[in-house]
């Protein structure tokens, strides 16, 4: 499974760079709000909940290129360490936070996040945006998570999820189930109460947790919309991902692309195109989100 996350995350991210920036995951978008914005603010929002103070540690688990990681640091004056296990990604975060002027108080540690690296009680908060929804073992993951994290300390989290919408005698649910899963690297997607159930289990105290997905005035699946144009993501529209599409495809001919480039832009349209209707039929959440405490005594 984490050969599978690697190579998927290694062929995939500069398309996702390309199409998304810096920061791989979906936000609660208002509306007159450009994609950007609200990725910023979903951020900002995560950072306010942990209520992150200045100089504190924290620990981004699961990281990407750290765009996440940037922001909250940026706008907390926090230290934040980023975990990620794929060396392409931290080497391009590396250089990302060079020239933010954050590699000073931003860093990276490659690691596997159910086996990491680090000392009991080493963090004042830890977040995870998008990311353990790969973790083979989620008790497993959370546990190792609350590790790491200080005693009285909080963790927060965006987890992909199914919805009660889901119906797994459903032919349709059950194809879409499995598009998004294959597209994006992903184990079996668990349901938000057992990603609830899988938290407590690993001791924590449940602050509070929401589906954000459900009151977003715009849809989270919107920026993946073929069939709506949008000048601020053209390049995840039909036209830019025909634009995209030709580019790979001759870049890829003249040897300028890696080998297999064409194929894996055409797989990640794939999996887009489930996500979409996942959401759309409301049986998928990117951003089911809980705030739990570690007890101040085990």
């Amino acid at each position: 499974m984490l050969y599978q996350v690697n190579k998927y995350y290694d062929l995939s991210t500069s398309f996702y760079e390309y199409g998304w920036g810096e920061s791989f995951h979906f936000a609660h978008r208002w509306n007159g709000e450009s994609l950007r914005e609200s990725i910023k603010r979903h951020e900002h929002f995560l950072a306010l909940q942990l209520e992150l103070k200045p100089g504190m540690k924290v620990l981004d688990v699961g990281c990407g290129i750290g765009g996440p990681l940037r922001e909250i640091a940026r706008f907390s004056s926090t230290s934040v360490t980023g975990l990620n296990n794929n060396d392409y990604q931290i080497t391009r975060g590396k250089e990302l936070n060079r020239l933010a002027g954050l590699s000073g108080t931003c860093d990276f540690v490659k690691a596997d996040f159910m086996n990491m690296p680090f000392s009991d009680n080493t963090f004042d908060a830890v977040y995870a945006i998008e990311a353990t929804c790969h973790a083979p073992d989620p008790v497993g993951c959370y546990k190792e998570i609350s590790r790491v994290l200080k005693p009285g300390q909080c963790f927060a989290v965006y987890e992909w999820c199914i919805t009660d919408h889901y119906d797994p005698n459903n032919a349709t649910h059950k194809r879409i189930k499995d598009e998004i899963e294959l597209g994006n690297g992903l184990p079996d997607i668990r349901s938000t109460q057992q990603c609830l159930q899988a938290v407590k289990d690993a001791g924590f105290e449940v602050i509070w947790d929401k589906d954000l997905a459900v009151d977003s005035p715009l849809p989270w699946y919107l920026p993946l919309d073929p069939s709506r144009f949008s000048l601020s993501s053209f390049r995840l529209t039909t036209v830019g991902r025909l634009v995209t599409r030709n580019m790979v495809k001759a870049l890829e001919y003249l040897g300028l692309a890696p080998e297999g480039s064409q194929r894996v832009s055409n797989f990640l349209e794939k999996a887009a195109d489930g996500l979409v209707e996942g959401g759309k039929k409301e049986i998928f959440t990117p951003m089911y989100f809980f705030v739990v405490r570690k007890p101040l005594s085990e």
